[in-house]
């Protein structure tokens, strides 16, 4: 045989070959950063040649999850391969032949959830027993809690203990509490982990932000046998690549993420910790099946006088500045009916500004949500604009564009530019959840026409990467020309 697989442990496949095919599959895992050129110039990249390697040429182990990859990779090589089980971790291919759709059914069912389970979501739990590992695709309101609590609730009955991971406190929160809606009592199995609480305790389940644990040593990760990644796209930082590094001994992988940015070597690395990439279903379908809200995207572009920028930055400077696109935002947002979101980028210098020229200006509740707003406070805003009308909320995308789940929110408005696919589509998920009379929902992305005789102006190039994402996502959309100078403020 060309290549012999086995696995080192739950993270890492060791590949036996010789020195030149360890060459050559180390080259085919060898992907270039496209934000390299940016990160470089911050002192701590420098020297870094702006790749990421995914295959050890030295030690032959790449990450068990892309056991796949590089098998068809061998196969279009016309290279030979043959897998070899380890008495500890097992056969690289393992899955649970026992695990059959009519099983994970009834296994469900057997749950008493409160709510309907739809098809692709028993797909998604049957998928992921079946196999171990998989990262799930899975967009807005399709379920996700739905799925990882049958996920938990089947593991926990076969007595193994489970890590989840999530980015925020507030998800810690939001997932106990799911928990407990589905009719467990969550007290006596879970266990919190977040802002310098106890990380030590007996429960079988753990819910952690990974900041609180990433830094905790090997043994302290010894226990889990199952690790649940929630917002996965999130894993791609060095510090989660680390933590999931820890679980040496943790057979049972599994990701979920709304969207993904298209970079292939982001999902590759995500594949690699979790396992391989499952689409379990599109926003485009939920709409159609009446599971999430209509959407309508307004695209206001809003025309300035010709201005010359030295860079990005300088133009962010003008944009956020600017008194008379601030003022039209105000007045958008306190003439829309029903609860609203105003997303924002910078705290101090645009979202504080614009908290007070809009509550100045209207009746209506208006919350700031921001990183310094307590986790118990972002929680009552949220029951709030959950239960009464008018409610606007203006926060940062770092706090509200992902996992905060509001099911009466009518418009979110981007008042501040983003070309990122996954933060503009999550901060899109926001008001796409169907609630209490609540069928339609309504996207403002204010967006800037600078351009000059010699090009276009960097934040109205966003605009053109956002319009691309939402033909992708085949949403309804409109653009609305605005002359800025010539507004009535």
């Amino acid at each position: 045989m060309d290549l012999l697989i086995r696995k080192k442990n739950e993270v890492y496949l060791k590949v036996d070959a010789e020195p030149h095919l360890h060459k050559e599959a180390a080259e085919f895992f060898t992907f270039e950063v496209e934000s390299a050129k940016y990160m470089q110039r911050k002192k701590r990249y420098k020297g870094w040649d702006g790749k990421v390697r995914l295959y050890s040429p030295a030690t032959g182990e790449i990450y068990v999850g892309l056991i796949s990859y590089l098998t068809e990779w061998a196969k279009q090589k016309g290279y030979t391969y043959q897998f070899q089980e380890s008495e500890y971790f097992g056969h690289p291919q393992e899955t649970n032949p026992l695990i059959t759709p009519e099983s994970v059914v009834g296994f469900v069912k057997a749950l008493g959830l409160p709510v309907q389970v739809r098809d692709y979501q028993y797909r998604a739990i049957y998928e992921s027993l079946r196999y171990n590992r998989r990262l799930l695709l899975s967009p807005t309101a399709s379920g996700k809690s739905l799925m990882i609590y049958s996920l938990v609730r089947f593991h926990v009955n076969v007595k193994r203990n489970v890590l989840i991971v999530v980015p925020t406190t507030s998800l810690v929160e939001q997932m106990y509490k799911y928990f407990e809606e589905y009719g467990w009592m969550a007290s006596k199995h879970c266990h919190k982990i977040y802002g310098g609480q106890e990380k030590y305790t007996d429960h079988d389940v753990i819910i952690s932000t990974w900041q609180s644990i990433y830094n905790e040593p090997r043994k302290w990760f010894e226990r889990f046998d199952v690790v649940i990644g929630d917002e996965a796209h999130l894993f791609k930082a060095k510090s989660l690549t680390k933590l999931m590094s820890k679980l040496h001994g943790c057979k049972y992988r599994i990701g979920f993420t709304g969207t993904l940015d298209g970079a292939n070597v982001n999902q590759l690395v995500l594949e690699g910790v979790f396992g391989r990439c499952s689409q379990v279903t599109r926003t485009n379908e939920l709409m159609k099946q009446g599971h999430l809200a209509q959407l309508k995207v307004k695209v206001i572009v809003l025309k300035h006088d010709e201005q010359i920028f030295e860079g990005y930055q300088d133009e962010m400077d003008y944009l956020i500045e600017h008194e008379q696109r601030n003022k039209f935002i105000r007045n958008l947002v306190c003439d829309l009916k029903g609860n609203t979101l105003v997303l924002f980028n910078y705290v101090e210098r645009h979202g504080l500004p614009l908290y007070e020229l809009i509550n100045s200006h209207t009746d209506k509740p208006v919350h700031l949500v921001y990183g310094g707003v307590d986790v118990d406070d972002r929680e009552h805003i949220r029951s709030l604009v959950e239960n009464e009308d008018d409610q606007i909320i203006v926060a940062s995308y770092g706090t509200f564009s992902t996992g905060i789940n509001i099911k009466r929110l009518h418009n979110v408005v981007f008042a501040s530019p983003s070309k990122s696919r996954i933060r503009n589509l999550q901060s899109i998920g926001r008001v796409l959840r169907r609630g209490r009379d609540k069928v339609n929902a309504t996207l403002y992305d204010i967006a800037d026409d600078i351009s000059r005789d010699n090009g276009k102006n960097y934040t109205l190039l966003h605009l053109f990467e956002r319009l691309k994402i939402y033909r992708d996502e085949k949403f309804n959309y409109e653009i609305i020309d605005v002359k800025i100078k010539a507004y009535d403020n």
